[in-house]
């Protein structure tokens, strides 16, 4: 398990359980929308782009007596490239740490390849596997019910739920079993605490989010987005800056725009969501430079979480 900062912080000691949950699958499936489901608030970023997900994102919720720390990695998938083969690392990293692991799996997809190789490690898990089939206001319940039936046959699994994590079907059943199962023990985060990453990282992510709705397919997702500044002004609003790395000059043109409109856009989004997350004004500074070789840069992996696979 990971080591985090224990603080016995539940009121009825006695009752207290906390543990992590991992949550793995194909690029896609829902990850990030299932853990702001059931964190209740917005920890991960959602895109329609594929391994938006880079570093292991810890949400906690709080079910009962239960404290559940939630490791939404990033989806998993036939790497290609040194940042592929981190990001697959840290998913299945993430899966080592828990003391459950959820398999999600896009019940409209079905078992692609890869998820088919996500539930045939899962054997090997020396930790309880629970599968959850996303996505089911899209498949009828006949293919579902054949879907869970092919899905628990891959892998040894304790509990099979049909849920939606985008409407909340399902999701109150499954965190409910979670927390029933987690350790016992005292809590490790504080009751108000919803995420254990630096706000300088969960600012970088909303701006990271902004960046890929608004470019669509125009920008590659090895772009990047670091907080290089954070200032709390007089007045108590707060001054961030913020820089854009692309891979080539052509790429920083799109992401500025027609006499800077894209990027003048993107800091908008960001800069409200920003004000309401921080629940004060927020003044938003957004620079793009050109980084050719990030993928090969150390520093950069460090900067978002990810170890640097050497070779």
């Amino acid at each position: 398990m990971s080591e985090l900062p224990s603080q016995g912080l539940c009121a009825d000691e006695g009752a207290a359980r906390c543990g992590f949950v991992a949550l793995l699958g194909a690029p896609n499936v829902g990850k990030s929308t299932l853990t702001n489901q059931l964190a209740g608030t917005k920890v991960s970023i959602v895109t329609h782009k594929v391994q938006t997900t880079r570093a292991r994102i810890r949400a906690i919720v709080i079910e009962d007596a239960s404290q559940l720390i939630l490791v939404d990695t990033p989806g998993i998938f036939t790497p290609k490239r040194r940042l592929d083969r981190a990001m697959v690392d840290a998913a299945w990293s993430g899966a080592g740490d828990a003391d459950m692991v959820v398999v999600l799996i896009d019940a409209a997809g079905g078992l692609d390849e890869d998820t088919e190789r996500i539930l045939d490690r899962s054997r090997a898990f020396p930790v309880p596997v629970v599968i959850a089939l996303n996505k089911i206001d899209q498949v009828r319940k006949e293919t579902l019910l054949s879907l869970a039936e092919a899905a628990a046959a891959r892998t040894s699994c304790d509990e099979t739920f049909m849920i939606s994590a985008l409407n909340g079907d399902g999701v109150s059943d499954l965190k409910a079993y979670l927390a029933a199962r987690m350790p016992l023990g005292p809590w490790l985060y504080p009751e108000d605490q919803i995420a254990d990453a630096p706000l300088r990282h969960t600012a970088a992510e909303i701006t990271r989010e902004k960046l890929y709705l608004r470019m669509h397919d125009e920008l590659p997702y090895a772009s990047t987005v670091e907080t290089t500044d954070w200032k709390t002004l007089k007045d108590g609003s707060v001054r961030i800056e913020q820089t854009v790395y692309v891979q080539r000059p052509s790429q920083k043109k799109i992401v500025l725009g027609a006499k800077g409109r894209a990027i003048k856009q993107i800091s908008m989004e960001a800069r409200s969501e920003l004000a309401e997350i921080l629940e004060t004004p927020v003044h938003l500074f957004l620079f793009v430079k050109v980084r050719e070789k990030w993928g090969d840069d150390p520093e950069r992996y460090r900067e978002i979480g990810l170890e640097f696979p050497k070779g």
